[in-house]
């Protein structure tokens, strides 16, 4: 089993940033591929960005490409998430996970998840 666990949500005006962090745990060798998704209220779970955890490869969704990036510290087994120039449309809960195979950008195809972190932006 695989643990993650989110943190760096908050509040922030547009225009701002804010760094996400996942720290995992666990059988972290199982893990091939890591996810951000964000879900917003009435809304369905949306891919926001992945990376291939040994080769740094990254991928990501059209509504943030150019302003977030996502890295991974191998050694502390720990993903991030740097989102900047934030708009009130990036509010929602932002979750963490991780797959076994190699990139999927549907969330049906993560085996683990984090509990999630909110991110509000104020207008």
């Amino acid at each position: 089993q695989v643990q993650l666990v989110e943190s760096g949500g908050g509040l922030v005006q547009a225009g701002g940033s804010l760094r996400l962090s996942c720290a995992a745990s666990g059988r972290t060798t199982n893990i091939f591929n890591m996810a951000w998704f964000r879900q917003a209220p009435g809304k369905e779970r949306e891919f926001v960005a992945a990376i291939t955890w040994l080769t740094g490869g990254s991928y990501f969704g059209d509504s943030v490409k150019g302003r977030f990036t996502i890295s991974r510290d191998n050694g502390k087994d720990i993903l991030y998430l740097q989102m900047n120039s934030l708009e009130p449309v990036d509010t929602a809960t932002y979750y963490c996970a991780a797959r076994r195979g190699s990139y999927r950008s549907s969330a049906a195809a993560y085996e683990y998840w984090g509990q999630g972190t909110q991110v509000t932006v104020s207008s």
